[in-house]
């Protein structure tokens, strides 16, 4: 075996003893991915699980309450543009309970005025800092709050980022799954402390968006049966998708989102491998688990499988139809759906919303998705309750401090032959559309679905409204005008011979702005359908930097990107004096980056993906052709872990950049790496059984259907809006629309799906520990080193570390742990990591469980994946 010069070995089909081992793991690897084995039945909530007891004595409490309709109505979403909220689930009147609100997240309060606009989940990944994410996700959280959202609908894991070109990368925080951990774990810990339920989406495999839905791809011409199926093996599921919505439910995340998408040729939202044995399971997760907007695709059959919210609640936007509501209130009049699978439904949900100390008597919603006005429809489906909707309530706080400040943080210096920090220049020329705004308002465009102006925000339902957008062309300006220089600016990628005229004169500092946007698949820009067409920059953008590079010999090129773009051609020409990738960093762009430019932040960024020399070295792409004629597109993860610099380090390649790579205006030097082995115990697997399902209520329901018809003398029917109540009180199968509900569970619900009995646990699986066995995150190492700056400025420090597990079909290295120090000119700083069992240990899909292999394990710790001057080996 090869290796490199740090002392990988060089992998590839190095990793096999011969290829005739390369053929057969990957034959073995095909035949595993394509078939989802069902698990039942749906694992109950556990009243002893950490941090979930109170809650679940709480929920116990209210749930024993309902009636058999107001549990259905818990779990069903009212229907699109039902009420004020993207989703909301139906009322308990008689209780005082208002119903839950869910909306979109990942930026701020979507559809909602006087919120903030945050850097994506990408940007704050970049800054490597741990008390950054967390204040983020306080902050969104606030905002939720103070506009009455039950739910926030994020953080992201998926996508992780398996693919550069995917459209909603930027939503997540990066393809290495420790680092999106770590931003999972710390976004849902700020959101839920804020009191608010936090959702961790798209569960799981959710990589690209063409093909994610089968009316979407229709529309755009492509004959399709079945949305696209992530084909993902057991091994890599662990090692890298899994890993970081584990580590989302051992921060205690209340609710999950399933995805459009299938896994191994099985709906998300009803594969029981994913909901009941992965997630609940395993992971141990007591929360509740709601469907993507349209992704549920059966009525019981969903409900066993793990499902335990319907979202937005109509089988397809405003057709009045629904899966549950009146059918799942049949399901159980006539036995089809069991008992008590209804009741862990109703109390995961209420669990989730008392854990973050919300009560039955929240504040009403003061804001309303679908108009802008004081007062409108309270149900927009149909124009009928005109009442005041928008109250216009400020949440923003001091938020936009924090902003600014994650911006700068996050930004990345790529390259710098000392043209920065700026101080005072003679002749500042801004150059670009990416300098400028929107000329139709930074909320010109819906959902965001445009590329004008500065990318401060990708589009779809990840967005929200601006209340201002600073630009980088009018922070810099305002700057230029303080410190006496001279400034101009052309907002335009294509006034060439005007950018020409004023770049090439005397004393030119030129800043080139540029970016490339993504989003959603629903919006498609410039043929972008969500993902990215290629890796290139936008409006030519390229051509620009290199046109401009060729006039003035002191250009710095500024970057807005949703992921990697392809520098090749222009980052290593002399005149371009500085590179800086700044993310999408949201409403304080402008001041963000001329914190950096002008070194009021000294920048500490580091890059959460690598950036390869061409669009081919990723080893992935999007999947733009469907491949399984009008059946479902089969999209094979046959690549296993090795993404990103994984892959990269496997087959040998240089990157432009590497992951975790960034500069800084100062210098550091790495020193006196120490490993010290704790006194943890050996692993123990999990063993035993969990209690009997339980059931909350009088469970002796009426089975006459005329206490179950819609209440006329009480309040009006509304069209479209989802209900609890039947339809006819002359038979159960009359009473649903729907024939599944019309046969007896055993003629379509897989063996054990109504079982109640104690089940076995799993060996990974905790004993009333949410993320697995406890037993993984015993620290097993305590690796110091020491880190000291050598310049002249003070500076933030990001050290890295990382660990070689030493496997043949291992990747080199793997991130394991990092810190940001501030350390002063001429001081040093400790870093101190841990390394947990889980970080040591590899998943055996024969044990079905975390293994630590006996292969000799090195830990090297440095600037980034390829800069690691510091090695030990672990005893």
């Amino acid at each position: 075996m090869k290796f490199s010069s740090l002392g990988f070995p060089l992998l590839g089909s190095s990793i096999f003893s011969s290829d005739t081992d390369t053929t057969q793991y990957q034959i073995q690897q095909r035949e595993n991915l394509a078939f989802s084995p069902p698990f039942y039945p749906s694992p109950w909530m556990d009243p002893n699980a950490h941090g979930w007891a109170e809650a679940y004595a709480k929920a116990k409490d209210f749930v024993s309450q309902l009636t058999l309709m107001e549990k259905v109505n818990l779990t069903t979403g009212v229907g699109w543009e039902g009420e004020q909220c993207v989703g909301n689930v139906g009322s308990v009147p008689r209780l005082g309970f208002r119903g839950l609100c869910m909306q979109d997240a990942p930026m701020g309060v979507r559809f909602a005025d006087y919120v903030s606009v945050f850097p994506t989940g990408q940007t704050a990944a970049a800054t490597f800092d741990r008390g950054l994410m967390y204040q983020r996700g306080l902050a969104i959280g606030k905002e939720h709050k103070g506009k009455g959202v039950n739910v926030a609908l994020g953080p992201v894991a998926g996508p992780i980022g398996r693919i550069p070109e995917g459209g909603r990368n930027w939503e997540g925080f990066s393809p290495d799954p420790v680092l999106t951990g770590v931003g999972m774990a710390e976004t849902v810990r700020g959101i839920q402390d804020a009191g608010v339920v936090a959702c961790a989406k798209h569960f799981i495999g959710n990589e690209q968006e063409h093909f994610r839905q089968v009316g979407e791809s229709k529309q755009r011409g492509f004959n399709i049966s079945a949305t696209l199926s992530s084909n993902i093996d057991d091994k890599t599921m662990h090692e890298l998708y899994l890993w970081p919505f584990a580590d989302a439910v051992r921060a205690g995340v209340g609710s999950f989102m399933c995805a459009y998408t299938q896994v191994n040729n099985s709906y998300s939202c009803q594969n029981s491998k994913l909901q009941n044995d992965l997630l609940k399971n395993e992971l141990g997760f007591q929360g509740f688990i709601m469907s993507d907007w349209q992704a549920q695709h059966s009525g019981v059959a969903s409900a066993v499988a793990g499902l335990d919210m319907t979202m937005p609640g109509d089988t397809e936007f405003n057709t009045g139809l629904s899966f549950w509501g009146t059918n799942l209130t049949v399901a159980i009049l006539n036995g089809t759906m069991p008992e008590y699978r209804l009741d862990d439904m109703v109390m995961r949900i209420m669990a989730a919303v008392f854990k973050v100390g919300q009560t039955i008597n929240e504040p009403e919603v003061n804001f309303d998705s679908w108009t802008a006005d004081t007062f409108g429809p309270r149900h927009a489906a149909v124009n009928k309750g005109y009442q005041q909707v928008n109250y216009h309530v400020d949440v923003r706080e001091e938020h936009g401090n924090l902003i600014r400040e994650i911006g700068a943080k996050a930004t990345v210096l790529l390259k710098n032959k000392g043209a920065l920090p700026l101080n005072k220049p003679k002749f500042v020329a801004v150059i670009g559309e990416d300098a400028g705004p929107n000329l139709a308002g930074p909320n010109g465009c819906d959902n965001r679905g445009c590329d004008n102006g500065t990318l401060a925000m990708g589009w779809g339902s990840g967005t929200a409204n601006f209340p201002y957008l600073i630009t980088p062309d009018a922070a810099l300006q305002a700057r230029a005008i303080d410190d006496g220089s001279r400034y101009e600016s052309i907002l335009s990628n294509y006034m060439t011979k005007e950018t020409k005229a004023l770049v090439s004169q005397a004393n030119a500092t030129a800043i080139v702005f540029v970016n490339a946007d993504s989003g959603e698949g629903f919006i498609d820009v410039d043929g972008n359908a969500g993902d990215r067409k290629n890796l290139t920059l936008w409006h030519d953008g390229d051509a620009l930097i290199k046109n401009v590079s060729s006039w003035c010999p002191n250009t710095i090129v500024v970057i807005h990107s949703v992921g990697p773009v392809i520098v090749t051609d222009w980052y290593d020409s002399d005149n371009v004096t500085a590179i800086l990738w700044a993310g999408v960093p949201g409403q304080e762009t402008g001041r963000s980056i001329a914190d950096v430019l002008y070194g009021r932040v000294n920048p500490a960024g580091r890059t959460p993906f690598t950036w390869g020399a061409s669009r081919e070295s990723y080893g992935v792409d999007i999947m733009y052709q469907p491949n399984n004629g009008n059946g479902a597109p089969q999209q094979d993860f046959s690549e296993g872990v090795f993404i990103d610099y994984r892959h990269f380090d496997r087959t040998n390649q240089t990157p432009i950049f590497e992951f975790g790579y960034g500069l800084s205006y100062t210098t550091f030097e790495y020193s006196n790496i120490k490993v010290a082995k704790t006194q943890a115990g050996p692993y123990t697997p999990t063993t035993g059984q969990t209690a009997q399902a339980p059931t909350f209520g009088a469970g002796n329901y009426s089975k006459d259907l005329k206490d179950y018809l819609f209440p006329k003398d009480k309040f009006e029917h509304i069209w479209q809006y989802i209900y609890p109540y039947v339809n006819t009180s002359t038979s159960l199968a009359d009473a649903s629309a729907d024939p599944e509900y019309g046969r007896t569970a055993a003629e379509f619900l897989p063996p054990g799906a109504l079982d109640a009995s104690p089940q076995p646990l799993l060996p990974a699986a905790g004993k009333s520990s949410p993320g697995g066995n406890a037993e993984l995150w015993d620290a097993m190492y305590i690796v110091t080193a020491t880190v000291t700056n050598t310049g002249k400025l003070a500076g933030d420090e990001v050290p890295q570390l990382y660990l070689s597990l030493g496997g043949p079909a291992d990747p080199p290295v793997v991130l394991r742990d990092f810190a940001r120090l501030r350390i002063e000119p001429g001081q040093s700083a400790e870093f101190r990591a841990t390394l947990t069992r889980r970080d040591l240990s590899n998943w055996d899909v024969v044990k079905q469980d975390w293994v630590v292999s006996e292969y000799p394990k090195k830990v090297w710790i440095g600037s980034s994946s390829r800069k690691l001057p510091l090695c030990a080996d672990l005893s």
